[in-house]
């Protein structure tokens, strides 16, 4: 009797190591099954995803034409860092959701002025008495300019029967270009390069020797 329980148990045991068996080898099989069709839904995936959301290619023409070099003598005295906000729109009348074109442009600028050292000449400097007269040539702005990894069209509404203005963008960017500009001016850059740059030049005369130096 004891014989034969011992022989139950064993081939109870051998049964359920074979079904282990079994169904480690089935799951086995049905990974290595399915492996190709998650691999091509994978690469279908990321093939549509190309499409939807492709990466924009740069290609620059290995052809680069010099117009024109000119030697300047610049002395740069002071930069703003500007923002402005830019509404560009066009076809805004009564029919404006359905023909209209708006976008809001967010514009980061530098502009930069100070005097130009070129214009500056031997008749511009007099000396008498031990008492240097300047006479500086007016302070300019040299650069206003968008700065491009900063600017942004924040927001554009484009009306549902109206295909996007191609130049709204640009004509944005002009206009923030123009304002920034103006923005500069009205807030008295010109006033402040002359300042910053007689600062600079008597530190500068003053080495050479000339105690008393006066700008006009």
């Amino acid at each position: 009797m004891k014989k034969s329980v011992v022989l139950l148990w064993v081939a109870i045991g051998l049964l359920v190591a074979l079904g282990i068996g079994l169904a480690f080898s089935f799951y086995s099989f049905t990974q290595q099954a399915i492996a190709p069709i998650t691999n091509t839904t994978n690469t279908l995936r990321t093939q549509v995803a190309k499409v939807l959301h492709p990466t924009p290619t740069i290609l620059p023409d290995p052809v680069t034409i010099i117009h024109d070099v000119r030697s300047l003598a610049r002395l740069e005295t002071i930069q703003y860092s500007v923002e402005k906000i830019i509404t560009a729109e066009t076809g805004q009348e009564v029919f404006g959701p359905l023909f209209g074109d708006r976008l809001l442009f967010v514009a980061h600028g530098i502009v930069i002025a100070g005097i130009d050292m070129g214009l500056l000449e031997a008749s511009n400097l007099d000396l008498k008495g031990g008492v240097l007269t300047v006479d500086l040539p007016d302070a300019e702005i040299f650069i206003a300019t968008l700065d491009n990894e900063k600017s942004y069209v924040y927001d554009r509404d484009t009306g549902l029967f109206r295909k996007g203005e191609q130049n709204l963008e640009t004509l944005a960017r002009q206009a923030a270009e123009e304002e920034i500009y103006q923005a500069a001016l009205e807030d008295g850059i010109l006033d402040q390069a002359a300042i910053n740059g007689e600062a600079y030049l008597l530190k500068f005369f003053n080495s050479l020797g000339f105690d008393t130096v006066l700008f006009e």
